[in-house]
């Protein structure tokens, strides 16, 4: 098998440890706090200080990738990870957890963008969305076996072990990008923009804070709105550097592209939408519907499932499509089977919801591997690391924005009932709500060409030879 090839699947031990990890500490949260003696509530602090950690260190990803070099970013950024898993499990208190999750957060920052930093310069042009989509079927299995995985572990052993499972995965992926992953760095690397990290990572930091915080009680809404503000005003003021500097920590002249703007703009939009669902959808079945843990997760990975058997089929659907009408019309499906997970009942049978989940799930992601490949239609491999950081950056806020969507549209919903505690009723029109700002993402993608990234799609009724300009000049193999 050639190495590029092979470089989507090494590539994918790192969005494999990463899901992977996420979902069995969901799982294993209530065992965690009771072992060090704290509130669950509280310990979802660990989940918010791992954003934090991702939208600082985002930024800088692809500068890190372009100064020091792709493979020694990746292998390092792995090795972070792994250390921050081995103080997860070392902790013994809210505070030492929380800092270790933090520790985590920074690894992930660098791993998954400059994992797909390096596929996007390895790969032609032609087979983009191919190894797009192969790499995240390997990190589709973490969400799959996450949840039956953690409560194994922590019914049957210690849930301290849940955090070993990264250690002989990570292990691998060293050995095997030490051996395959090509060394890809810039040679006139710009100067390191220290001011733009602060403003920008400040404000993401804080954004996401207060976003991740709001609805969920961990801090007092005076503070995760002061997040919200800060994070703003520093965001401002980052604007505003980015364009009297010649190298911003993020290339805010990418959204110039059309494509890149849409994958961004469109992208993050529906995002909003679809990111309120791993907080509404375990809470209906759990507290709305008065299903246990395991009943709950034996229906919501479904929806994983109809995404990994997705991947197989995106690449053939984007051909005879094209990226235009694919984004166009499946962001008003996928927003409808998110409007319908708001007529769920306690008595809609279980086999009806999971199969409303798994069709939804595979729309969902064609629609995610579409977005994420469309990205990079024309942008140069000069900019490529400031793509990936942007384009990173801006999917982890749209994803918090749509928890803190979700939770305000269910406690608005519960007040307006006149519900003393959430009921099943509360529910429906949150789902319609976060579903409703999901479709509003289509217009942003009637906006493209006919054409766009028809050399990545191979969408022959439009593919034709695109001009030679500075932003379409290769992603293919140096």
């Amino acid at each position: 098998m050639r190495p590029s090839r092979l470089l989507p699947l090494i590539i994918a031990t790192a969005l494999f440890m990463e899901n992977t990890d996420s979902t069995v500490i969901a799982t294993s949260l209530p065992m965690i706090a009771q072992d060090i003696g704290e509130d669950p509530i509280a310990l979802k602090l660990a989940l918010t200080s791992y954003l934090v950690g991702l939208a600082i260190f985002i930024p800088i990803s692809g500068w890190m990738a372009d100064k020091f070099g792709s493979k020694t970013i990746f292998r390092a950024a792995i090795a972070v990870f792994m250390a921050g898993s081995l103080s997860c499990a070392a902790a013994g208190s809210l505070e030492g957890f929380v800092l270790a999750r933090f520790v985590q957060g920074i690894g992930g920052a660098m791993m998954v963008p400059v994992g797909r930093l390096v596929l996007l310069r390895s790969v032609p042009r032609n087979e983009v969305v191919q190894a797009l989509a192969t790499l995240t079927i390997p990190a589709l299995i973490g969400p799959i076996a996450g949840p039956p995985l953690g409560g194994f572990i922590t019914t049957y052993f210690d849930w301290r072990w849940i955090f070993f499972i990264n250690i002989p995965i990570g292990v691998l992926g060293i050995v095997l990008a030490t051996i395959f992953v090509p060394e890809i760095k810039e040679e006139d690397t710009p100067p390191f923009d220290f001011l733009g990290f602060v403003l920008a990572g400040a404000g993401f930091a804080l954004l996401m804070l207060g976003f991740a915080s709001g609805g969920r009680h961990l801090i007092p809404p005076i503070i995760s709105g002061a997040c919200v503000i800060i994070g703003a005003i520093s965001l401002v003021l980052f604007v505003r550097h980015a364009r009297r500097t010649p190298h911003p920590v993020l290339q805010l002249g990418l959204l110039k592209l059309p494509t890149f703007r849409a994958s961004v703009t469109g992208g993050s939009v529906f995002r909003i939408g679809i990111g309120a669902i791993p907080f509404l959808l375990p809470l209906m079945f759990q507290v709305g519907f008065g299903l246990t843990p395991l009943a709950s997760g034996s229906l919501t990975f479904i929806a994983a499932v109809g995404a990994l058997f997705m991947k197989t089929l995106a690449k053939r659907i984007l051909e005879h499509v094209g990226f235009r009408r694919l984004l166009t019309i499946n962001a008003i499906i996928g927003a409808a089977f998110l409007a319908a997970n708001g007529f769920f009942t306690p008595t809609t049978p279980h086999w009806l919801i999971m199969i409303i989940l798994f069709v939804g799930g595979c729309f969902r992601s064609l629609q995610f591997t579409s977005l994420n490949a469309i990205a990079y239609a024309e942008v140069s491999n000069r900019d490529m690391s400031s793509a990936t950081s942007l384009s990173g950056v801006a999917q982890q806020l749209a994803l918090s924005m749509g928890v803190a969507l979700g939770a305000f549209a269910l406690e608005t919903a519960s007040q307006l009932h006149g519900s003393p505690t959430i009921v099943a009723k509360d529910f429906g029109p949150a789902f319609w709500i976060v579903a409703a700002i999901a479709s509003l993402s289509t217009f942003a993608f009637m906006r493209l060409p006919h054409d766009a990234g028809a050399e990545m799609s191979g969408h022959k009724a439009l593919k034709r030879q695109q001009p030679a300009t500075g932003l379409g000049d290769g992603i293919e193999a140096p």
